[in-house]
């Protein structure tokens, strides 16, 4: 969506190279306004148009809709990547499965019977050996197997308490964060398909609708020309002569055929560049050959039409 100037329909007055001298004729002028293009940041087939042409719509009142098909299934195949890293992430919070954990626990519960095991065949042998029974070096092996049966419930009991535990800190962080980046992606899809339904950004008047439904609109192609309120503006133009007469904020006459009299505009620019000529279709000799396409809408007030022809006075003029 951007501005025009130059599409634009505004009060004008125009001055004829000719004209050397305020004598109390009047200054021809024409209408011209700053138009709103309202376009899609995004491509796609015009769907469906909600304005036509000549319709008075308010700010915020929906324009036109394009397709969303491509938007829609990219921001489900986001969204699923989202609940993929979510998941991720509260599984590393957990531990192992249950029969996970009761397979580990019996494995420990295997080291600790054998380490019980190995432990009383050790105590008797050591009575057996105070009796003279059995030699000393019996008591090397028997020691070495308690000593072994004692490492594997340790062993044991470090991997249940590692089953139970989540996952490392870093793990979980990464496991987030890549949760928190596939959401983005999903408001990104979101934001794409909010570009494909444009609405009014300011009030005014449908100027016009080049578009029609079926049609692939490139991105950043107008669908709807909105005229907003306020938005025309008078042009002239004064010979260099009267130039030192005019200023910003002076108050200005102008009349227009079929127009109510008193009509008035205020000065807001003067351009720093000189120009040969005003536009010739605009001179008084041509106007009456100016014909216009007329589409009657009833309005209260008097309405200026871009294009429209219209007399100037500088104040001071002779009437």
């Amino acid at each position: 969506m951007f501005k025009s100037s130059l599409a634009a329909t505004s009060l004008a007055l125009s001055m004829l190279a000719g004209c050397s001298n305020n004598d109390g004729s009047s200054l021809p002028g024409y209408i011209e306004a700053e138009l709103v293009y309202v376009s899609s940041s995004i491509g796609g087939t015009l769907t469906s148009l909600a304005v036509a042409r000549g319709q008075r719509v308010v700010a915020g009142a929906e324009l036109f809709h394009l397709d969303t098909d491509a938007e829609a299934l990219a921001r489900a195949e986001a969204q699923a990547r989202v609940e993929q890293a979510q998941a991720q992430s509260a599984n590393l919070r957990k531990g192992r499965r249950p029969l996970e954990l009761r397979a580990l626990e019996q494995q420990l519960a295997q080291a600790r019977a054998a380490l019980s095991a190995s432990t009383a065949q050790l105590e008797r042998n050591e009575k057996l050996v105070q009796q003279g029974f059995l030699s000393a070096s019996r008591l090397d092996d028997l020691r070495a197997a308690r000593d072994r049966d004692d490492a594997q419930v340790r062993e044991a009991q470090a991997q249940l308490a590692n089953a139970r535990d989540a996952a490392r800190p870093d793990e979980i962080v990464a496991a987030d964060a890549q949760a928190r980046a596939a959401q983005q992606v999903v408001e990104q899809q979101r934001w794409r398909e909010g570009q494909k339904t444009r609405r009014a950004p300011v009030a005014g008047v449908v100027f016009d609708v080049p578009l029609r439904i079926g049609e692939w609109v490139q991105p950043g192609n107008p669908v709807v020309v909105l005229l907003p309120d306020g938005a025309v503006k008078l042009r002239f133009f004064v010979p260099q002569a009267l130039l030192a007469s005019v200023r910003i904020g002076q108050q200005v006459s102008m009349s227009c055929d079929g127009c109510p009299a008193g009509l008035q505009a205020s000065v807001d620019f003067v351009s720093p560049q000189a120009e040969f000529t005003p536009p010739l279709v605009y001179s008084h000799e041509s106007r009456g050959k100016l014909v216009f396409m007329v589409e009657a809408r009833p309005a209260p007030g008097t309405a200026l039409k871009p294009g429209q022809p219209v007399d100037v006075k500088l104040p001071g003029a002779a009437s």
